[in-house]
């Protein structure tokens, strides 16, 4: 403690020079692991980012102000150097079946779809992982255009929430079921050109104390990037990351013909299949 009474890191957070707004390092999308670490470089006792995590994943807060289980004073530093940003919604279309698709424009101007399809017994809300696409499949209109950049993980993760915004589905006034309840990569992008930044998503999606959506609840679509299958399944602590660039430059759908046969999909489809399997009655 000091003098004044307050905790040592309080004084490291409140410095005399404050980041501007557009400078704020936004928490929103950080993992566990860099939540954690972000707020240890400011001095931050570790319990603070397990309540920050509930208030940002589970709570969906988008104002320091709001998380009445923080001191004011450390709801106060958060806010001055701190930000809880979601991507600005362009568009907002509704279909007469209820099928709601969000334009979503990023800090640097690009854009990408995420699109909410509720059906009777679930509500699947289907996310982008790429500005534009390598691949020019014939029947996608994201083919038609150029890759422009990777969607990073925060980005990734703003999609779903942004998505439980727009549907009311934040506790206390969420409704009484989940809407959205199953998510799907099909939308902008091949995913699995984007491992990593999907992965770490992922994780945070499938997080029990935050949005808490179940695995199988998530499927991931590709065009059939086979290397990246096994990584997928296994793990890269349990499969080296394929060698090759980070991002190929495939200009046509059939991949197929960049790779020596289809079979090798349906083996790697197969073999991922075998591993969750084990990994579920372990």
């Amino acid at each position: 403690m000091t003098s004044g009474g307050r905790p040592h890191y309080m004084c490291r957070v409140m410095q005399p020079s404050m980041p501007s707004r557009e400078q704020r390092p936004n928490l929103v999308g950080l993992g566990r692991a860099a939540l954690a670490a972000e707020l240890a470089a400011v001095g931050a006792e570790p319990f603070r980012a397990r309540q920050l995590w509930h208030w940002i994943y589970h709570r969906g807060a988008t104002d320091f102000a709001l998380m009445t289980s923080l001191s004011k004073t450390f709801r106060e530093a958060l806010a001055a150097h701190y930000a809880l940003s979601r991507p600005a919604v362009s568009q907002a279309l509704t279909s007469i079946d209820g099928t709601r698709k969000l334009l979503l424009r990023f800090a640097d101007g690009q854009e990408v779809e995420t699109v909410y399809i509720p059906e009777e017994e679930r509500g699947t809300l289907c996310v982008s992982s790429q500005v534009g696409c390598t691949l020019s499949c014939t029947f996608c209109h994201t083919g038609t255009q150029r890759l422009v950049r990777n969607l990073t993980a925060a980005e990734i993760v703003a999609q779903v929430m942004i998505a439980r915004d727009d549907l009311g589905e934040w506790p206390p006034a969420a409704q009484p079921e989940r809407q959205v309840t199953n998510i799907v990569l099909m939308g902008m992008g091949e995913p699995l050109f984007n491992y990593d930044n999907v992965a770490e998503a992922l994780k945070i999606v499938m997080d029990p104390e935050g949005l808490a959506l179940s695995r199988r609840k998530i499927t991931l679509s590709t065009a059939g990037v086979v290397p990246a299958i096994r990584l997928a399944a296994c793990g890269p602590r349990r499969h080296p990351r394929p060698a090759g660039p980070a991002q190929p430059q495939i200009p046509y759908c059939r991949i197929a013909r960049r790779l020596p046969q289809l079979s090798r999909c349906q083996q790697r489809a197969a073999h991922y299949l075998r591993i969750r399997d084990a990994e579920r009655y372990q």
